[in-house]
């Protein structure tokens, strides 16, 4: 079955429904997931994605007999939907419950914040099957991990557990089991959706250029001096002075 998407307030859910396959992707989920991102882009008011799937396993990858076909063709490409889901407006949150392996690493590591359980584990076996992998993908590694951690799971194919996903950088959060995932994930998606949305979606986008380097200083002041001047943080400072929660507008 293709990825599913459900909105519900500011948080929407993207779901990988394959579970009788490891939730392996195909060439038919990779425009059915661009198209979930492309809602979620264009409604205002969501704030926070959860991407989640069903079954045993988070995701095991890309089918690899479809690599050599499709995964590289320019247009529908895997690389493409990874990075669509990196540049997705709204804040991001992996909740991995089981394994995640291959390409779904690097959709992993889109996501702004990764849940996962000391029970999951993950690993990159391109250099095992032959495969060089796409550039994009490969600077996601290591401007998250870093360059030695990157070289170590790219080329020896090493596999890690929650707790050493952890250590690296892998995971953001690390709980014990399914029930404290989902706690964990209801946690992180309330304070996401509490945020003030200008300042939160601003510095999301922004942080992620400053991290492939490709920021511009004018638009960063640009999206600075728009919440300045913006009616949410004159409710901010209200709030505060008042100690109760703010109710934002988005404006």
């Amino acid at each position: 079955m293709l990825p599913t998407l459900q909105i519900d307030g500011h948080v929407a859910y993207l779901t990988l429904r394959r579970p009788q396959a490891a939730n392996k992707l195909t060439p038919e989920d990779l425009p059915a997931i661009v198209g979930h991102l492309e809602t979620v882009n264009g409604s205002a008011g969501v704030l926070v994605l959860v991407v989640r799937s069903e079954g045993k396993y988070f995701c095991s990858g890309y089918d690899i007999s479809e690599v050599a076909a499709s995964s590289q063709t320019e247009g529908r490409s895997f690389g493409e939907m990874v990075d669509a889901l990196e540049n997705c407006r709204a804040v991001t949150i992996a909740a991995v419950h089981g394994g995640v392996f291959g390409g779904a690493t690097d959709l992993v590591l889109a996501c702004d914040f990764r849940v996962g359980v000391r029970a999951a584990e993950m690993f990159m076996p391109a250099a095992r099957l032959g495969l060089h992998y796409y550039q994009s993908g490969m600077e996601r590694y290591v401007s998250r991990l870093g360059l030695d951690t990157a070289k170590r799971l790219f080329l020896t194919a090493e596999k890690l557990d929650g707790s050493a996903m952890r250590d690296c950088g892998f995971l953001t959060h690390l709980v014990d089991d399914a029930a404290a995932l989902d706690a964990e994930v209801l946690r992180l998606r309330t304070t996401l959706a509490g945020m003030a949305p200008l300042a939160l979606l601003g510095m999301k986008k922004h942080l992620n250029q400053i991290a492939r380097g490709t920021a511009d200083a004018a638009s960063i002041q640009r999206e600075v001096q728009r919440t300045v001047a913006s009616e949410d943080l004159a409710e901010g400072g209200r709030a505060w002075r008042e100690k109760r929660p703010p109710v934002f507008q988005g404006r």
